[in-house]
Order: structure tokens, then C-alpha cells, then sequence
């Protein structure tokens, strides 16, 4: 009797101390987690305090360039990707992208009411990157301030009423190009051919010659091409355009251009950063305007 009192007291100590040890590694196990997730906000604020630094740093970089010169390239130190920066415990990264060496899709109707001209440089963008030229007048509805949808491939309050869920036309500028998903006929990969060459930018824009594509070159400039404009592109790589007359100078013969259309300055520069600090990464996309002082206005900006 006695013997199996001791074998039952054995298999309760037993259990007792099992149970204390799963409960000691219970323990240990959610201090763990804590701890880590304490270290990964800490990290994570620390992160984003470094973002909006680098934004300031950025905006430092656009106002000493501004001091330096009226004329922007792709030669000069903004241009130029940021290199890995280190910081405590992590790096930054980012660059800083001319949005108007980009077509301005608000330059289609900078009154409210649709340019011809500019109808036109847009139309042949697209015919540019092999897009649908319908996605001229889906656009064009959308951004003009009347509700009559353009005759062919138009779109207005009628057509976006009868979606699920519906909603109504902008009749507006876009604020950013991400709006162009809400536009009929801008899918995805639409969206995604058409990214690298247009930006939505606040009223008329010109296109900064000296650091436009290519393509978008060849879109303002009437009868240019897209070969003589990788020409032109390849020039100015070695000598950048000095200003209106040097670059009307290099054009071919028989191609047209407005000068009011273009420019060889920028106010617009999109600041793309990311920080990583341990396992913690922040990011920002900001966009910035010079124009009215020397250091840059914040437009808009996305944390992340």
C-alpha cells in the first residue's frame, strides 16, 4: 500500500514539475514574442523617422540644385540613384525622378476644357506604346469639366452609373495616376505600359526636354519619330540641351514643336525612399514642387 502511495506521489511530482516547465517555457516563449515585437516597433518608428529625414534631405538636394542653375538634366547629382546610405542598425535608399520629363495627363484640359493640341500628343503616345487610341477620349471625359462623353469612346456619368459598384465621372484634374484605374479602358497592364511615361501634375505643365523619354519626345514633337528622338536623347547624354533654341536647333527637318510645350527646367520631382533598420522597413513616395521658393513644397506624399 504504502509502495503505491510513493509510485502515486511520483507520478504527481512528475506531473507538477511538467507542468510547471511547459508553463516556465510558456513563459519564456511569449517574453520572447514581446520582446521581439517591442524591438520590431521600436525599430519600425525609428524606420519612419528616418523616411521623413531623408524627405528633408531630398528637399535640400532640389533647393541647392535650384541655387546652381536653371537648367536640369540628367547629369546633375538628383538625378543620380541614391546610393545605400547607412543608418543605425540598417540603410536608406530612394531616388528622385523629373515629373516633367513625363507627359502631364492634366495638360489635356488645364481650363477645365480639352486641349486639341495636347489631345493630340497623347494620342500619339499611345499610338507610341502600341495602346488603344479609345483611351484618348475615356481620359479626356474624364478630366473635362462638361458631361458630354466624346462621340466614339468617351466615357461619363451614364457609362460609370451602370458599374458595380457605380460611381460618377472626376470631371476634374487627376491628383495622381493611380486614378487612371478607375477609368474605362485603363486596366492593369495598361496602367502599367503607360507608368514610366506620364505623371498627373497640377495645371499646365511644359516637358523638360532634357529629361524626357524617348517616347515622350517623340508624342510632343510632331513629325520627330521615335528613332531621331533616341537620337536626341543620345546627344544630350553628352551635351544636355542649354535651352529652347539649342534644342529647336538640333531637331531634324520637318519636325514641329510649340515652345510654350516644352522646357529645359523642372519644378516637379517625385522622392521614392525606403529605409530598412533590422527587420523593420518604412518607405515614401512624395511628390515636390520648387516652384514658388527655393525649397521644395510637399504636393502630397503615401508613408509606408
Amino acid at each position: 500500500m504504502r509502495t503505491g502511495q510513493r509510485g502515486v506521489a511520483v507520478v504527481l511530482a512528475m506531473g507538477v514539475v511538467a507542468l510547471a516547465s511547459i508553463t516556465a517555457t510558456a513563459i519564456i516563449t511569449s517574453q520572447g514574442i514581446w520582446s521581439r515585437q517591442s524591438q520590431l516597433a521600436q525599430d519600425y518608428v525609428q524606420a519612419q523617422a528616418m523616411v521623413k529625414a531623408g524627405v528633408d534631405w531630398v528637399r535640400a538636394v532640389l533647393s541647392d540644385d535650384s541655387r546652381m542653375g536653371s537648367v536640369d538634366h540628367l547629369s546633375e547629382p538628383w538625378a543620380l540613384q541614391i546610393p545605400a546610405m547607412p543608418v543605425e542598425n540598417g540603410e536608406l535608399t530612394g531616388h528622385i525622378h523629373d515629373q516633367q520629363g513625363l507627359f502631364n495627363l492634366n495638360n489635356l484640359a488645364p481650363d477645365g476644357k480639352i486641349s486639341a493640341a495636347q489631345l493630340a500628343h497623347f494620342r500619339r503616345l499611345l499610338a507610341l506604346l502600341d495602346l488603344p487610341d479609345a483611351l484618348a477620349d475615356a481620359l479626356a471625359d474624364w478630366i473635362d469639366v462638361d458631361s458630354e462623353p466624346h462621340p466614339q469612346h468617351g466615357a461619363e456619368d451614364e457609362y460609370y452609373g451602370m458599374l458595380s459598384p457605380s460611381y460618377l465621372t472626376a470631371n476634374r484634374p487627376l491628383t495622381d495616376v493611380a486614378e487612371l484605374a478607375r477609368i474605362r479602358g485603363f486596366n492593369r497592364d495598361i496602367r502599367a505600359r503607360l507608368r514610366p511615361f506620364v505623371t498627373a501634375l497640377p495645371g499646365f505643365t511644359t516637358v523638360n526636354v532634357n529629361t524626357a523619354p524617348p517616347e515622350v519626345l517623340a508624342a510632343i514633337v510632331e513629325g520627330l519619330g521615335i528613332g531621331n528622338a533616341r537620337i536626341l536623347t543620345l546627344q544630350r547624354a553628352r551635351v544636355h540641351f542649354r535651352d529652347h533654341a539649342d534644342f529647336l536647333n538640333r531637331l531634324p527637318r520637318g519636325a514641329v514643336v510649340e515652345e510654350s510645350d516644352i522646357g529645359t527646367s523642372s519644378n516637379y520631382f517625385l522622392a521614392i525612399l525606403s529605409v530598412a533598420i533590422g527587420e523593420a522597413q518604412a518607405g515614401a513616395v512624395v511628390l515636390l514642387n520648387r516652384e514658388e521658393s527655393g525649397w521644395p513644397a510637399i504636393v502630397w506624399r503615401k508613408y509606408s
